[in-house]
């Protein structure tokens, strides 16, 4: 059973921790973190999320994205989950440090009468040339991946192919050129 840190409104740690589960039962805040893996060309890897999660199937999504478990913080998190949610070994040569910390912003979604989400977001942007073909994924997790451009990732906002949480565009596009 997966733990979290439960936070205040304001995104500071209350030192109490409860149960993923618990914690979207009853709405409390706490953490997550978001990863968009950009290639040579600018473009951002994309996941479409398993058609068997109970939030969003189907729907596209980040690079990566998962809760920051009790006890860590997001930095230490965007590395586990990249391993985890596409199945990349991180190379060698990549350090946490090469994880670009870009901005948080919340997010308060009622999915359901039993599952409120009420998160701060942690994202990060790492330069990363991939071969889609060498990347294993997590089935449960995410059903396929693809690079788009900015441009086409606002096409797909505008068409509903997109997890809603997805204020994300318009940051990294911001940033993309500043950054890299």
């Amino acid at each position: 059973m997966e733990f979290l840190d439960v936070l205040d409104e304001n995104g500071i740690p209350t030192g109490k921790t409860a149960s993923r589960q618990e914690v979207h039962q009853k709405g409390l805040w706490h953490r997550a973190v978001l990863v968009a893996i950009i290639d040579k060309n600018n473009k951002i890897l994309i996941q479409q999320r398993s058609s068997t999660k109970e939030k969003y199937p189907d729907k596209w999504d980040l690079s990566v994205a998962g809760h920051v478990t009790a006890g860590y913080d997001s930095l230490n998190a965007v590395y586990t989950e990249v391993m985890e949610e596409i199945g990349m070994q991180i190379p060698a040569d990549i350090k946490l440090s090469d994880f670009r910390y870009v901005t948080s912003f919340r997010d308060c979604r009622k999915i359901s009468e039993t599952f409120i989400e009420n998160q701060f977001y942690d994202l990060f942007l790492l330069k990363l040339d991939l071969n889609i073909n060498d990347i294993e994924l997590q089935l449960e997790e995410v059903q396929a991946i693809d690079y788009k451009t900015p441009f086409q990732l606002k096409q797909m906002k505008n068409s509903g192919l997109l997890h809603p949480r997805d204020e994300w565009i318009d940051l990294i596009y911001k940033f993309i050129t500043k950054i890299f």
